[in-house]
């Protein structure tokens, strides 16, 4: 890839000591982007020529300067080709540090990537949940094969990253990978922490997500309504698996827990609460915060419903949860045998509870966001504003309605009439 090069020497004049002496400095520009450097020399502004970029005249002091500069000029000349020749990518800091021995104190970006994930590792169950670091790893699996496709390298320093690395690593997300706007930020966002962790350290002088956004997009939450979730209820299936599957779904829309959340449900995460009743008192294993849910009738009837398998378990799996694949493929089946004209999947259950079967009821959106066990209120406020676009909905429906009924045959008279 050719790319325009050039070094120029300047003086600050605005930075002249007593004497009356600018200092010297030299100008690297790759691609349009500069980097300068000082040369630790100085001279009177007068005694300079602008257009050669050299001291004029032939005095001792201005051939041995116009030496040191023209040695610093072959040094970085030299530096930018043999950076060239090993198809690093070369940029102006890259060139600068490198001159300026930095480059003898080099971090790989994979180096940095790995260490904190082993990081993560050590403090999993203390300070992270397993799919936190779960996420990470695919994002250092993800960030290896944009290496390999975009530069046919196995890894990079990070003196070498620029703002066009994160470009382009969106692009092979949503492209070559087919990822999703959001779920490519996602997988930005967690690549953003590791190069924080090198502008943090001093391994990188200048952060390349700087005039970077990194946004997500309002998703669609699909949720059941109370007809649609009733059918589920009352339906009596010919098999024992799309039971199962139906009872830990409603289970779920019943509690709002998430399919990680359910599958460790034991008989420790039950009990009763301030009022007397029956609760749930769980942790979140995405994120590690407390969701604690009073039982619902349906809900507990279907714990009632399994205390043989319970008790067969020792209380240590309440329910026979199989595997998320396997669920979101069961609940194709009864979504087509209950005349669902949706997408159903587990976490389904989730939304529908915050929506149709809390909200929708007037629980307070406090009171949700405490149950599902969100860390801020504001992603709580997601489901409020789904409920609010039903209610809007659904009253623009009513006044269709009463405008047809509303005519002059009916002897009806307008509020102003």
């Amino acid at each position: 890839m050719h790319q325009s090069f050039s070094v120029i020497f300047w003086i600050k004049r605005g930075k002249a000591d007593k004497t009356g002496k600018a200092p010297i400095y030299a100008r690297i520009t790759i691609d349009g982007k500069r980097a300068e450097v000082s040369t630790g020399q100085k001279i009177e502004s007068d005694r300079w020529n602008v257009n050669t970029g050299s001291v004029r005249g032939n005095k001792e002091d201005a051939r041995t300067i116009n030496t040191v500069l023209s040695n610093i000029r072959n040094k970085i000349k030299a530096i930018y080709y043999d950076l060239t020749e090993q198809q690093r990518v070369v940029t102006a800091d890259t060139v600068k540090n490198t001159f300026l021995g930095k480059g003898s104190l080099e971090y790989s970006l994979l180096q940095i990537f790995r260490q904190h994930n082993e990081d993560m590792r050590a403090q999993v169950g203390k300070e992270y949940a397993a799919g936190t670091l779960e996420r990470y790893q695919t994002s250092l699996k993800l960030t290896k094969e944009f290496l390999k496709h975009k530069y046919n390298r196995d890894d990079i320093y990070l003196l070498e990253l620029q703002y066009s690395f994160i470009t382009d690593y969106e692009f092979f997300l949503k492209t070559v990978r087919g990822n999703s706007h959001n779920t490519a930020s996602k997988y930005l966002r967690n690549f953003k922490k590791i190069i924080r962790i090198a502008v943090v350290n001093g391994w990188l002088d200048r952060d390349p997500f700087l005039a970077y956004k990194c946004s997500l997009r309002e998703v669609k939450r699909h949720y059941l309504t109370q007809d649609e979730l009733d059918r589920i209820m009352a339906k009596r299936f010919p098999s024992e698996r799309l039971t199962h599957v139906r009872d830990i779904f409603v289970f779920c829309c019943y509690t709002g827990l998430a399919y990680a959340d359910v599958f460790k449900l034991s008989s420790s995460d039950i009990s009763r609460g301030i009022d007397g009743e029956y609760w749930l008192f769980t942790e979140r294993r995405k994120t590690g915060v407390s969701s604690n849910v009073p039982l619902l009738p349906p809900a507990l009837e279907i714990l009632e419903k399994y205390e043989d398998y319970a008790e067969a378990m020792n209380g240590k799996q309440l329910l026979p949860v199989i595997t998320n694949q396997k669920l979101n493929a069961y609940l194709k089946e009864i979504a087509d045998v209950c005349g669902i004209n949706k997408k159903l999947t587990f976490h389904i259950a989730r939304h529908t509870f915050a929506t149709t079967v809390t909200l929708t009821n007037g629980v307070p959106i406090e009171s949700v966001s405490s149950m599902l066990g969100h860390k801020n209120l504001r992603t709580t406020q997601i489901y409020a504003k789904v409920v609010e676009k039903k209610v809007s909905a659904d009253m623009k429906a009513l006044k269709e309605k009463l405008a047809t009924n509303d005519s002059p045959s009916t002897g009806n008279k307008s509020r102003h009439g």
